[in-house]
């Protein structure tokens, strides 16, 4: 009788064999790519979803882009003038915090600027994020967008998933094969942290209310060895 996959011993240098060179290959695709292209942005990932990331991606895939270990890619880049690979390239290290990524190209900074500022992909929110607005199911029959568009526009949800909205917090019942509230039932208000519940009822209600959007912070140009802050506003400052 073949052995279990479950009772495979992992040993734990063997992991860690493999994220030490995961890491020193972002580490010098980082250096490969700073050696290739001559504008380097750092961007930052609001909402993350994979999905549109890999759009990002096809959209520049005459570029480079890395969205791995910030503290990696950081350290590739140098954290001053004497450790920095190329010059001036340390002064985008301090805008590397959080769900940063780096975009290597040869586009010029405004084409690239232009591209996000406009670029918005609406989802599902998840839990752990802010209501973006007060979502309420009305009382009666309950329909499948949840009171978002007029009844005579909608259809009921079906009875087999009574029980899964009760599981998620809805007061529902049946009456006559309809699934009905006797009374409003307030899914999220504005501002309120989603848990996980909340977040699946809005999903069942077609109600998206996170955006997945990427926010260039700084970029540095190779042939002036300086970095241009970027504020919400515009260009902002050089350092």
């Amino acid at each position: 009788m073949p052995k279990s996959r479950r009772a495979k011993v992992v040993h734990l240098s063997k992991v860690e064999k493999k994220g030490k060179e995961l890491s020193e290959k972002l580490y010098n695709g980082v250096r490969e790519a700073a050696d290739e292209y001559p504008f380097v942005f750092v961007f930052q990932v609001e909402n993350m979803r994979n999905n549109y990331l890999k759009e990002v991606r096809t959209e520049f895939s005459d570029s480079r882009i890395f969205f791995g270990k910030t503290k990696v890619m950081a350290k590739s880049l140098g954290s001053d003038p004497e450790t920095e690979y190329l010059p001036g390239l340390a002064t985008l290290t301090p805008h590397m915090r959080g769900d940063i990524g780096l975009l290597f190209t040869a586009r010029p900074p405004a084409d690239v600027l232009a591209y996000f500022s406009t670029y918005a992909q609406t989802d599902f929110a998840r839990a752990g994020v802010a209501a973006t607005h007060t979502f309420t199911v009305p009382a009666g029959i309950v329909y499948s967008r949840g009171g978002e568009v007029p009844s005579d526009q909608d259809v009921p949800v079906p009875h087999s998933v009574e029980t899964t909205l009760r599981k998620w917090g809805m007061p529902t019942k049946m009456d006559k094969g309809k699934v009905v509230l006797d009374n409003e039932y307030v899914v999220c208000k504005e501002g309120q942290v989603l848990d996980s519940h909340q977040t699946s009822l809005l999903k069942m209600f077609g109600v998206a209310m996170a955006e997945f959007r990427i926010r260039v912070v700084a970029y540095w140009i190779a042939a002036e060895g300086k970095t241009t802050v970027v504020e919400s506003e515009g260009e902002a400052m050089r350092d």
